[in-house]
């Protein structure tokens, strides 16, 4: 099934307004669409994990790809009765009448009684060349998502990001062949001695590229010209989270930019929850989902207590005026 654009449906106000269609946001609008809720998600359509061939550790769906998986999920939604609108979102805001009033890059206009924001994050990577082009496939980031494919490997982890050595510590559970290179870091006393002792090769110097050659990443060249071989590389990117609307809505966030949210999912503005990578940096894809599923949940438990909150209003008002 193809997503439609905002000129397509038929229909402009909705219980549920989600933002994002990754696996967080498509498991919110399916569980809320079994809720018999009006629905849509809006999707830009450039998923994180677009660059992976496969996605590893999910329950029942180990090995598939993750365009598979959401199209999927899309087919899902849609059955149940959702909305797939294909673009972005420009604004939110309270307009004029009851609800949020969700704005379209296109210049369409939504109307919602509740918001699911799902847009995920994004990787900032080291300014090294070959690692944006090798990202996701031989330059990877997670070792739970990649590491068994990679296992036995001669492994590279490369520094100059935040938690770098950790990262290097974590990834020796899958080879006893890593070198650490530790770029533009300086290393302490301590994670040095942490490093040797778990048999972690250091290799100092600034890292001047990745080494590819016939579509393969055959090691690290340094500045002074050596290379080391290695078969892939690790590395911990820049978390950031994609939360401008976030912040223009007035949601509080932490010192790292990263939205508040209650155990729910439920930010400081009434009417706005967050599900999957936008405000938990490590959710894998199983773990965003449920994050969608358990936020729909209560959503739909708060839009229940306000249909109570109208009914018994209503109810009076007729009982008054009768």
């Amino acid at each position: 099934m193809n997503d439609m654009n905002d000129n397509d449906i038929d229909r402009k106000e909705f219980d549920v307004v989600v933002i994002g269609g990754g696996a967080a946001g498509l498991s919110a609008a399916l569980v809320l669409s079994r809720a018999r809720r009006s629905v849509a998600v809006v999707d830009a359509g450039a998923p994180r994990n677009s660059p992976a061939a496969h996605m590893q550790g999910f329950l029942s769906r180990d090995g598939m790809p993750p365009g598979d998986l959401l199209a999927a999920g899309r087919d899902e939604v849609q059955g149940y009765g959702g909305h797939l609108i294909a673009g972005t979102v420009a604004k939110v805001d309270r307009g004029t009448g009851p609800g949020l009033r969700v704005l379209l890059a296109s210049g369409g206009q939504l109307t919602a009684r509740r918001i699911v924001l799902a847009t995920g994050l994004r990787d900032e990577l080291p300014d090294v060349p070959g690692v944006r082009e090798r990202w996701a496939r031989d330059l990877l980031h997670c070792p739970y998502c990649h590491g068994y494919e990679v296992r036995d490997q001669q492994l590279g982890v490369l520094g100059g990001t935040p938690d770098a050595v950790q990262h290097a510590l974590l990834v020796r559970q899958w080879s006893s062949d890593v070198i650490f290179f530790p770029h533009t870091d300086t290393l302490t006393a301590d994670e040095r001695e942490q490093l040797i002792a778990r048999g972690i090769g250091i290799v100092e110097g600034g890292v001047a590229r990745l080494v590819v050659d016939d579509d393969q990443l055959r090691g690290i060249e340094l500045d002074n010209g050596t290379i080391v071989a290695r078969t892939a590389v690790f590395v911990r990117p820049r978390l950031i989270p994609n939360t401008d609307l976030l912040a223009e809505m007035g949601c509080a966030v932490d010192d790292m930019g990263w939205v508040k949210v209650d155990p729910s999912g439920r930010t400081n503005v009434p009417g706005v929850w967050v599900a999957g990578n936008a405000a938990n940096p490590r959710a894998q894809v199983i773990t965003a989902a449920g994050e969608g599923s358990s936020v729909a949940i209560a959503v739909n438990a708060d839009l229940v207590g306000e249909d109570v909150q109208l009914a018994v209003a209503a109810s009076r008002s007729g009982a008054l005026t009768s």
